[in-house]
């Protein structure tokens, strides 16, 4: 006998501690899974408050907002029969917190199912705020509902809730059960057993955030999932910036029996976004009984008695008459972002969630003509293209508000340059020691994305401070190519970048009153992750900003991603700076058109070697002496003792630099070995950048090692 039912997950737009935005939110995602005939619809994980709370899920207020408007969608579930609706939020049971799923129906809480696993690394702290469920599938407790929420639900009766893990059955026989985010990852999987256990719907609302590479993963974990055990696969993803360095990259989807039957949007402008699925229980069934591997190991497993019983959650078609089963959902042909499309959309949509929250009306830029700058400004660009392409569809209320917000009243735009022009503001902020060349690049990119631009030279700024200074100590410092020291020349260039960063904090506060305009400007820093990994930057210079983009990009994948971009967007400047060497241009450099100052040799080091060494570090957990020992590996054309010095110089110039890291601006998370003291990276700020017993280690291996080879 067939058997379909009607399932629904979606990706939300949700906004920590926001819980207007997050109950409009979750509104609408329910009236389209319901105007879809849906008997199920999956929301994120902490969906009610949402996920980046942080310490604020210590605040007892946080969980009686949730309550709050829990109670107001309650009344969405009624006049539509065993409609389930499956919310996440913070709930302290017996002393502890617990991050729960909340599944409601007809007006009732039916079952509250707390995590068992939590997130507690790279950017995940769950541990500090949440307990994890300890006991089995089926070993139940009643939860004393909080009075003034049942107080707030007008003719309710119920009192209690079941609390643990629990297997929903309906009255026609489905099983459906839940996960949550980390226990997907997690060595022992929940739904291993619950598939075991014949549970043929299982959901999983997630907070899981954009990495570059990550969603092939994420894709790779469900589909096997299911393709091993069989089964409905719902999951539910949150979108967009709630409130942190992460962006949450939807891609929310349906799979079953190792089949995508939907996908979602992974770089989307829309807070709702709702998939619905007809699905084939009885395929499911037929699919686990054809496999004798999983009829052996299902057979030894029992479906608890306790359970929580709900009615059919059966699909038929629309007319009364004809009492037929809905015609299952066809597998979609899956769709994935390359590494390039990652490091343009992800930034970019981060972006414009922080702009619209923000209040801002829009960026400035010290835009230098080189890699860094452009990719931030291509990524501004980039967000712009995204952005009008959703305003003109014309299906989007809330970005159209979004964009008037952002832009004025009276301001017309058409196009993704009219935008740019009203919203992104660039400057070059040139010396005596800057080349025509990037003084160029800066203005023809400026000219092709439409930002608003302008040319500054700050000599007068650099003189005056280096006067000022001159008359406090009666000393006057000297670049090298001048007679002086390499600490006069190092202080001489510094200032000029400071500088720069004042000014760009006096432009970004001006230049709407300028241009007549009101609002503020969010300044954008413009540092790699490989030189805030080096250290290969001023401190409070002008990679001090309100936000950078690129900070937990490699400088290899923004070359690429410029090269893209260059193609994608006809913008065959960028390719031109792609070509050329990248340099700091704070030295005097005489006529030549072409700075002859080059970044790598500043560096001691390539972008490609600065790469290595961050995977290794942060990825790998390698100190100096085993980073040295897989380096042999990896590097086989240089000596041991080359490799050797390699590291050496590595860690000592990390060490000494990595005090800059608690005072780097909020970068865009988008890489796994980013340096961010504030979150992701854990590490000291002060070393003994001597290393000397991990030093005379390496020395003494290098030595034997060598010796080996000869």
């Amino acid at each position: 006998m067939s058997y379909t039912t009607k399932v629904s997950t979606c990706s939300l737009n949700q906004h920590a501690l926001a819980f207007s935005l997050n109950l409009a939110n979750l509104k609408a995602a329910v009236d389209a899974a319901k105007a879809d005939n849906s008997k199920y619809l999956l929301t994120p994980e902490l969906s009610l408050c949402g996920y980046g709370c942080e310490d604020h899920f210590l605040e007892p207020d946080t969980e009686s907002h949730c309550w709050e408007i829990l109670a107001e969608l309650l009344p969405s579930t009624l006049n539509c029969p065993n409609f389930l609706l499956d919310v996440g939020m913070p709930i302290v049971f017996n002393g502890s917190r617990f991050n729960c799923r909340v599944l409601v129906c007809d007006g009732r809480i039916v079952g509250i199912r707390p995590k068992t696993v939590m997130a507690d690394d790279g950017n995940y702290r769950e541990g500090r705020w949440f307990t994890p469920w300890c006991r089995g599938v089926g070993e139940l407790e009643e939860y004393l509902l909080p009075k003034a929420f049942i107080d707030s639900v007008p003719g309710s009766s119920q009192r209690t809730a079941p609390f643990g893990l629990m297997v929903f059955r309906t009255s026609d026989g489905l099983k459906l059960s839940v996960e949550t985010c980390e226990e997907l990852w997690s060595p022992e999987s929940p739904n291993i057993e619950l598939s075991l256990l014949g549970v043929e719907v299982i959901a999983n609302g997630s907070g899981s955030h954009h990495e570059l590479r990550k969603l092939h993963r994420r894709l790779e974990l469900i589909i096997e999932a299911t393709k091993k055990n069989g089964g409905v696969y719902l999951y539910s993803n949150q979108r967009g910036c709630d409130g942190s360095r992460v962006y949450y990259d939807g891609s929310s989807m349906i799979v079953c029996n190792g089949q995508v039957l939907r996908q979602g949007v992974q770089f989307g402008l829309k807070d709702v976004e709702v998939l619905t699925a007809t699905v084939d229980v009885e395929g499911v069934r037929s699919y686990r009984a054809c496999r004798p591997s999983f009829r052996m190991q299902s057979a030894s497993h029992s479906c608890p008695r306790e359970q929580v019983n709900l009615e059919s959650m059966r699909a038929f078609l629309p007319a009364a008459s004809a009492r037929r089963d809905l015609k299952p959902t066809d597998p979609v042909e899956l769709t994935f972002s390359t590494p390039e499309q990652e490091c343009l959309l992800g930034p970019a949509c981060w972006l414009w969630d922080y702009l619209r929250r923000s209040g801002g009306s829009g960026f400035f830029l010290p835009l230098s003509g080189g890699a860094d700058s452009a990719s931030t400004a291509t990524i501004v660009f980039a967000m712009c293209k995204l952005v009008m392409k959703e305003f003109l569809a014309g299906d989007n209320e809330q970005l159209r508000r979004d964009v008037v917000k952002v832009v004025g009243e009276g301001a017309v735009v058409r196009t993704a340059e009219e935008l740019c022009n009203l919203i992104l503001h660039t400057t070059y902020m040139g010396t005596s020691n800057s080349s025509q060349q990037t003084l160029r690049r800066a203005g023809v990119l400026a000219s092709h994305i439409g930002c608003y631009h302008l040319s500054a030279n700050i000599d007068a700024m650099v003189s005056s401070v280096v006067g000022v200074f001159t008359t406090i100590t009666n000393c006057r410092p000297s670049f090298e190519s001048a007679g002086g020291t390499s600490v006069e020349d190092l202080a001489l260039q510094n200032i000029q970048a400071r500088l720069r960063m004042v000014l760009a904090y006096m432009m970004a506060q001006l230049l709407p009153w300028c241009r007549k305009r009101k609002g503020f400007l969010l300044v954008l820093g413009s540092g790699n992750v490989d030189e805030c990994l080096r250290g290969y930057l001023t401190k409070y210079d002008c990679s001090s900003a309100d936000l950078n983009p690129i900070g937990s990009i490699s400088k290899v994948d923004l070359k690429n991603m410029l090269k893209f971009a260059a193609v994608e967007y006809n913008l065959a400047i960028l390719a031109e700076i792609v070509a050329a060497p990248p340099t700091a241009e704070l030295r005097p450099n005489g006529a030549k058109e072409e700075h002859t100052q080059s970044d790598e040799a500043d560096m001691g080091m390539s972008y490609e070697e600065l790469g290595v060494f961050g995977r290794l570090r942060k990825i790998s957990r390698c100190g100096p002496v085993s980073m040295y020992r897989k380096l042999l590996h990896i590097w086989p054309e240089l000596t041991a003792q080359q490799v050797a010095d390699k590291v050496k110089r590595f860690f000592f110039y990390y060490s000494i630099n990595r005090h800059k890291m608690t005072t780097i601006t909020p970068s865009y998370h988008a890489e796994a070995y980013s340096p961010d003291d504030n979150r992701f990276d854990q590490r000291p700020f002060l070393y003994d950048a001597r290393w000397s017993w991990q030093n005379k280690v390496m020395d003494t291996l290098a030595s034997e090692d060598q010796q080996g080879l000869c």
